[in-house]
């Protein structure tokens, strides 16, 4: 049982040293549960657990939340989700475009936030200052009462260090305006990269201070167990899921129902 369950776990993306974490104990607590597929539910769910809400609920608007990630992980159809969901529960949202290397990133998220999430959305030119997109975003937010910015920022490789050093200054331009935003940073990380993912997370947080993560691309054949080892090893709250192309499939994640979610995966395959 014990070196199916290693089986499952290592091809379902947990890494070497998770897993034997796991399978310690489960050896340990197993005869404490009516089954070890119960307490291997209750170990996962451990880890993972966090009792950091999804967003501070004790700031005073507008909260500002930077959204960072490499290319392709689908950081900015993520922030197109995260404005629907938040201005469907009547929240009122500013999204700012400063992704500016990209000229398709502009066009795409307003799209987005125009005309699907239907709400503020402030870019500038190709090749502009992010910093400066960044600003006036927060400001034309202050001064409409808005209560939540979406940055999206340039799709980076973690490698990079002038490009991780811009966005380090996009976060102090924005804290010329409020002194500790952004309130949150979430990095997107596509549930694909396997343990590459666990890189990338390391590196982002060297540079900027990360909040929490948002796990894309759960719809395909990806188990998204790389989420074990970067909750474990970095600390890391888990935000958001992504589960699909649609515009209701960015789901705030729960440890219960994404761990039962995972075995159930494993079972069938």
């Amino acid at each position: 049982m014990l070196e199916t369950i290693e089986e499952l776990l290592i091809m379902g993306d947990v890494g070497m040293d998770t897993t034997k974490l796991i399978l310690d104990e489960l050896q340990k607590h197993y005869k404490e549960y009516e089954s070890p597929s119960f307490a291997l539910e209750e170990i996962l769910a451990s880890i993972l657990d966090s009792d950091v809400p999804t967003i501070p609920v004790d700031i005073p608007p507008p909260l500002v939340v930077s959204v960072v990630g490499v290319n392709g992980t689908g950081k900015t159809t993520t922030i197109g989700k995260l404005a629907h969901y938040y201005q469907s529960r009547g929240k009122e949202v500013v999204v700012a475009a400063a992704d500016t290397f990209r000229a398709a990133a502009i066009d795409q998220l307003k799209v987005w936030a125009t005309e699907r999430a239907h709400c503020a959305f402030i870019a500038h030119q190709p090749g502009a200052d992010a910093g400066a997109v960044a600003f006036d975003a927060v400001n034309h937010a202050i001064s409409k009462h808005k209560d939540i910015v979406l940055i999206d920022t340039a799709g980076r490789l973690h490698t990079k260090h002038n490009l991780m050093e811009e966005l380090k200054k996009t976060h102090r331009v924005v804290q010329k305006l409020i002194s500790k935003a952004p309130h949150e940073t979430w990095l997107v990380v596509d549930a694909t990269t396997g343990q590459n993912g666990l890189v990338q997370a390391n590196r982002f947080k060297e540079a900027v201070q990360i909040t929490g993560l948002v796990l894309t691309k759960l719809d395909g054949t990806a188990k998204g167990g790389i989420v074990l080892p970067i909750r474990r090893e970095l600390e890391l709250p888990i935000k958001w899921i992504g589960v699909g192309e649609g515009m209701d499939d960015l789901r705030p994640f729960h440890a219960r129902d994404f761990v039962r979610a995972l075995m159930e995966a494993d079972e069938q395959s």
